[in-house]
């Protein structure tokens, strides 16, 4: 399987999904006009991906600076889908929510993510700790 690479712009953050090392990233900002036309290759290349895992261990990690609440509501789909796969097949996922220890509501939209999963792998780490 082909990994994805989408490269930062102004608006959304770099995306690295490779799928030799099982390490999935966002990482920048993101707060796109269209969170649909950025989010449909991600949701689309994780739809292939995730049947051909297995029992090897996926690492997620998101380092969002700054958000939008449209992103949000795109991330709580994503943590929904990776759960779903938790959940009813026994897949090996955890994600690292990545912040800024100065930056408070990244640290309160990592506990509410966190919050909200029951079967996922959810870790805070601050930047420091990474």
């Amino acid at each position: 399987m082909e990994s994805l690479k989408i490269k930062a712009t102004k608006y959304t953050p770099d995306v690295s999904f490779n799928a030799e090392s099982n390490v999935l990233e966002l990482k920048g900002e993101c707060y796109p006009e269209n969170i649909a036309e950025f989010s449909e290759p991600l949701f689309s290349w994780l739809e292939e991906y995730l049947p051909l895992l297995g029992t090897q261990a996926v690492i997620v990690n998101i380092d969002l600076n700054y958000f939008n609440s449209s992103t949000s509501k795109m991330l709580l789909n994503f943590f929904d889908r990776l759960e779903t796969e938790v959940t009813n097949n026994a897949r090996n996922i955890s994600v690292n929510w990545i912040y800024d220890p100065e930056n408070d509501s990244a640290e309160e939209y990592g506990e509410e993510f966190q919050e909200d999963l029951e079967a996922l792998s959810f870790n805070l780490v601050t930047k420091e700790d990474f």
